[in-house]
């Protein structure tokens, strides 16, 4: 394998669209092609969305309950709901509602969600997922000749959309612990669809660089002029279609959604995209359920050496399971002490080159493990018949001996449980993006809640009732593996099956008290962002901030990021936010070095002893409402 050069290469967000992250994360990137001028077509971004802007955020106290979203709108409606007597799963329905209507590249009722809930309690994990339909087969990204297809040539039609599960995922929820009525939730987003609401910088910026957008005849004259342009930043936009359809379910309920008419329109457009139609039927409409799981949790020693649970979502997601091997296994190596250091740029801290690096070696063994193991557990078993073995303190404690002061040669993934493991590694693949919602409701309840349709604008469908507007469907099929087998013939655990899962990436997380007897207590921060894989490293980057740095929620959110997308490629880190020394010292220690913009989206409410903070990601146009 050819050495990493000691090389830094920034990158725009065009050109990083452009840059050849197949050769990278394998590791086989020369000097002379890491200098080389970057051609405009070769792979996605690994940013599900491109950077809009920095605006500083205050954090923002609060008193007894509060909701951090992405949109203020979203926000606000959440804390009406609140004030109204609504507990923290009522204000996630209102909140992701408005979200469909205002951020309509990030999540909507067309995708999925994980729900990660504690009633002071009890805690639970709500998997909306979407599924692949059943008429899915392992080779529906590939072409005859064995050939898989591009991102591009997967992500923009019906090829790609899952079953939507989050309105039967919140349906359930609802269920279980709301307070208000269900019709009563959708009320805010319908009077926003109906009155308008203003486009923003961000929403405005993110049509302006899609193109398939417009070839969509529902989406189109909705979002564009005649002349292909976005509707400019502040222009009123209105959705009667969305706002029909939201009528309808708040009347009839979730079925409204997966039975009738509604659901025959998703299927048909699917089944009938003009370029690139999809496996969609109504039989997987009717048979798409939602689940509840066990929450997965590890304890993790702070530096005030009290011990807390960071809990999150298991397989089918990844998230959890990575952050919890690389902060177990980054506690075991002699960065675990080390302290950040103030940098004025950004009244912020940044860590050191020395805690960088092992952070992200740390990250390159999980990735590996979550390359071969990691993937729907109805589908594919946990190493040993149990999840919790890559979490195991003896397994990780071996992990982190493989860390040195030079970057690895290669990561692989390790053997956290006895016997021989025949499936092959997924390929790195770009991922893409999410929102997230964290709710304290004053009423003993602490959510989080991570919310996909996958790319920006998804599929670039666009379905509901009414003569204008609508929702997006989803493309969150492509979290799946392209190819299902290696080329020695070794399958792929997150390979596409009918009715599986994809993994995601998606981490809502809570971070629970822990008291002498291991049992869990209040909860202490709930947080979460989107981004693809990085959102494995926006939080846990965050939790390493609150729980070692002596950083507040905001604080720790306005952190510069990094982090890696594949185990064997480059490291990633935020543009324009590292002193140069820093750099200088990662590239000592062997490390590729790319330095791009990272819009993360992290949304956090943090107890500060009987109050509580929130905080929302300067990245993007989150925000905080409470009291």
């Amino acid at each position: 394998m050819t050495k990493h050069t000691s090389k830094s290469l920034a990158a725009t967000p065009r050109q990083w669209r452009a840059l050849s992250l197949g050769m990278l994360m394998g590791g086989l990137l020369l000097a002379s092609a890491a200098q080389a001028q970057l051609s405009d077509a070769d792979i996605p971004a690994t940013q599900p969305e491109s950077s809009s802007g920095y605006q500083t955020k205050p954090g923002w106290p609060l008193k007894t309950r509060g909701v951090s979203a992405a949109n203020p709108l979203a926000a606000k409606a959440g804390h009406d709901i609140l004030k109204a007597g609504g507990s923290a799963v009522d204000a996630a329905i209102a909140v992701q509602m408005v979200l469909t209507l205002v951020e309509p590249q990030s999540s909507g009722i067309g995708g999925g969600a994980f729900l990660l809930h504690h009633d002071g309690s009890k805690l639970q994990a709500f998997d909306g997922r979407e599924t692949a339909p059943n008429l899915a087969h392992e080779e529906i990204f590939m072409f005859n000749n064995g050939q898989t297809m591009s991102f591009d040539e997967t992500s923009v039609g019906g090829r790609a959309v899952g079953v939507p599960g989050t309105l039967r995922m919140l349906e359930k929820a609802h269920q279980q612990h709301g307070k208000l009525p269900w019709a009563k939730l959708f009320q805010p987003a319908i009077t926003l669809a109906e009155q308008g609401f203003k486009i923003t910088p961000r929403l405005n910026a993110l049509l302006l660089a899609d193109r398939a957008l417009r070839q969509d005849p529902q989406a189109a004259p909705y979002f564009y002029k005649p002349n292909g342009q976005p509707f400019p930043v502040g222009r009123v936009l209105k959705n009667p279609g969305l706002a029909q359809t939201f009528k309808l379910i708040a009347k009839e309920g979730a079925d409204a959604f997966y039975q009738g008419a509604l659901a025959q329109s998703v299927v048909d457009k699917v089944q009938q995209h003009p370029n690139n139609p999809g496996l969609l039927t109504m039989r997987d409409m009717l048979h798409y359920r939602a689940v509840v799981r066990e929450a997965l949790c590890f304890p993790h020693t702070t530096k005030a050496n009290t011990t807390v649970q960071v809990c999150g979502i298991g397989a089918p997601s990844s998230g959890l399971l990575a952050i919890g091997q690389i902060m177990g296994t980054l506690a075991q190596t002699n960065a675990a002490n080390d302290s950040a250091r103030p940098w004025s740029e950004r009244n912020t801290v940044v860590p050191s080159a020395h805690w960088l690096h092992n952070y992200n070696e740390a990250a390159r063994l999980a990735f590996a493990d979550r390359a071969l193991y990691v993937a729907d557990p109805e589908f594919v078993k946990a190493p040993g018949g149990d999840w919790k073995a890559l979490l195991a303190p003896a397994y990780l404690k071996e992990r982190a001996a493989l860390i040195g002061e030079q970057r690895m040669a290669t990561a692989n993934a390790g053997s956290p449980a006895a016997g021989k493991v025949s499936l092959a590694p997924m390929p790195d693949q770009v991922e893409h993006g999410t929102s997230q919602i964290s709710i304290v409701d004053g009423l003993g309840n602490t959510l989080s809640m991570t919310t996909s349709i996958q790319t920006a604008f998804g599929s670039r469908i666009m379905v509901g009732n009414g003569k204008k507007g609508g929702f997006l469907l989803n493309n969150q099929l492509t979290d799946f593996s392209f190819s299902p087998y290696d080329a020695q013939g070794q399958v792929i655990a997150n390979r596409v099956q009918a009715n599986k899962r994809p993994r995601s990436s998606m981490s809502p997380t809570l971070v629970l008290e822990q008291n002498a007897n291991g049992e869990r207590g209040q909860a202490l921060a709930t947080l979460g962002s989107p981004g693809g894989a990085m959102i494995i490293h926006f939080t846990a980057q965050s939790l390493w901030g609150m729980l070692h740095w002596d950083l507040n929620a905001q604080q720790a959110i306005n952190m510069p990021h990094s982090g890696i997308t594949g185990a064997n490629g480059p490291l990633l880190l935020e543009a324009n936010t590292f002193p140069a020394d820093t750099i200088g010292a990662l590239k000592n220690k062997n490390h590729l070095v790319l330095q791009l913009d990272m819009p993360s989206g992290l949304q956090a409410i943090q107890r500060q002893n009987a109050q509580w903070l929130g905080a929302a990601d300067p990245r993007r146009e989150g925000q905080v409402s409470g009291d």
